[in-house]
């Protein structure tokens, strides 16, 4: 746990107990700050208590006596309106920060890369965390992806901590420059707690805050927003700037062309690695990830050769199109956290031959975002309560089979593709639905996946055993179908 020594002596309030919150009050006690910490849900409060955290009732205190709020990310502060103990946090005139400024204000002398964008920032997170941690460098990673800020390890002078950074939390560390800035890709997204889109993108601009040279900007340009960012960043020539895509040149930069990674950084396109090949980094969108963890952490001083023996190994984020095993000839890939239309888009466009297990409780937005890419899926075995609403879209389109649960529609699914005769047939487990359902959450459904596929009876083959035995293919998808993903 990391030691917040500047709070030590002052007052300072903690509203929202969850994973994150719990760590920042837990680490202000045992740095020596007086700590008020609550939560509107008794259940959390409970918790807390039990962790010998102090309650206080932010809503009737008296905030003259406080020096600073500790907001957990998904409470308001502005848009759509503040939470009421935020407006009355404003109102004394109390700094309103995250957990990650906390740790920015402790760990003073290591170096930091910030990762942001509406989609891919957990998978370039793990992506440059494992890359750096393979090659030796000393590394901690978490902030919105993984373990809270504060619950990692303290670290020296050089020491590299990787930052998933929410648009949330990027507004509320306000002290932290980043060394390495990556911004991957910004679409729609939160809009009612930023005012807009043109706050949204604003906190999103936040991630390059201070730089100046020699610290680095990573920015996608496979999006207009982006693509204007970088120009900017350009003009203004405060800091290097890296421009990287996942289907298109990026001149100076890091890019993909028909799956190959190359490296423009000193303007000699020199071909990386094949990324069709690593069934891990599946998708043009995968690509874009790619491109960015290689851009970042060559610009932190690895090699080349390093970074794509890295890549190779990457062993992808469970639930997120997770190749598992190869059962029979069969594939199976575990894509839970698949929980609405577009994300499951994203895959089917990925595989040939696919035996797809969907459904679970359905979500706004509906399933029209699916149509296009329904081509390569040869039978769909549907779950949950939303079985019969994907059946009757489905209907006309591919054949259908009303599994009910997920060890029926598995055991089904590989039935059917070992006994289909087609080349490397996938059972993809992608729902297009939420879990909640049949199961806790989509982590519950992916364990419970994984399982039943670990017990089949048949050959079961690693699927990073040699190159290319994971049936992964190069989507005929195009740059603006990417965008919008």
């Amino acid at each position: 746990m990391i030691d917040v020594f500047a709070f030590n002596g002052y007052l300072v309030a903690v509203l929202g107990l969850g994973r994150s919150g719990l760590s920042a009050a837990r680490a202000l006690q045992e740095s020596g700050a007086e700590v008020w910490a609550w939560d509107d849900d008794p259940a959390a409060r409970q918790r807390a208590e039990e962790l010998n955290v102090p309650l206080v009732d932010l809503n009737s205190c008296d905030w003259s006596e406080c020096t600073t709020l500790v907001l957990s990310p998904g409470i308001p502060h502005t848009y759509p309106a503040p939470h009421p103990i935020a407006a009355k946090a404003i109102a004394a005139k109390v700094e309103i920060i995250c957990d990650i400024e906390l740790l920015a204000r402790s760990q003073r002398l290591s170096s930091y890369v910030g990762i942001t964008g509406t989609n891919g920032k957990s998978t370039t997170t793990a992506l440059v965390g494992h890359i750096l941690s393979i090659t030796g460098r000393q590394t901690e990673i978490g902030g919105n992806f993984g373990i809270p800020a504060l619950d990692l390890e303290p670290l020296g002078e050089g020491d590299i901590y990787v930052l998933e950074m929410s648009s949330y939390q990027l507004e509320r560390t306000v002290s932290l420059t980043f060394d390495f800035a990556v911004l991957l890709n910004i679409s729609a997204d939160h809009l009612e707690r930023h005012g807009g889109m043109d706050g949204y993108i604003a906190a999103k601009k936040q991630i390059f805050r201070r730089q100046t040279y020699p610290r680095t900007a990573v920015i996608g340009i496979d999006d207009a927003f982006c693509q204007a960012i970088c120009d900017d960043l350009k003009a203004a020539g405060d800091q290097a700037v890296v421009p990287i895509s996942g289907y298109q040149r990026a001149h100076g930069g890091v890019y993909v062309l028909n799956g190959i990674l190359i490296d423009d950084m000193e303007g000699q396109e020199t071909a990386v690695c094949d990324l069709s090949a690593i069934p891990s980094l599946p998708g043009v969108h995968n690509w874009q990830n790619a491109a960015a963890a290689y851009a970042t952490t060559k610009a932190i001083g690895i090699q080349p050769h390093a970074i794509m023996a890295c890549l190779q190994s990457y062993p992808g984020l469970v639930h997120r199109q997770e190749a598992v095993e190869i059962v029979d000839g069969v594939a199976f890939v575990n894509d839970s956290k698949a929980t609405n239309a577009d994300a499951a888009a994203r895959a089917l466009v990925c595989y040939e031959n696919i035996f797809w297990i969907a459904g679970g409780r359905s979500k706004a937005g509906g399933l029209k975002s699916l149509a296009p890419h329904l081509g390569e899926v040869r039978h769909a075995f549907l779950i949950g309560e939303a079985a019969l609403e994907l059946a009757s879209f489905l209907d006309g389109q591919v054949p259908v089979t009303l599994a009910g649960d997920i060890k029926t529609a598995v055991n089904q699914a590989y039935k059917m593709a070992r006994d289909s005769g087609v080349a490397k047939p996938v059972v993809l487990l992608s729902p297009a639905c939420a879990s909640f359902d049949q199961f806790a959450n989509f982590e519950d459904r992916g364990d419970a996946f994984r399982e039943l596929v670990e017990a089949l009876d048949g050959r079961h083959q690693d699927p990073f055993e040699e190159p290319g035995l994971f049936p992964t293919r190069k989507p005929d998808v195009t740059g603006e179908e990417m965008v919008k993903w």
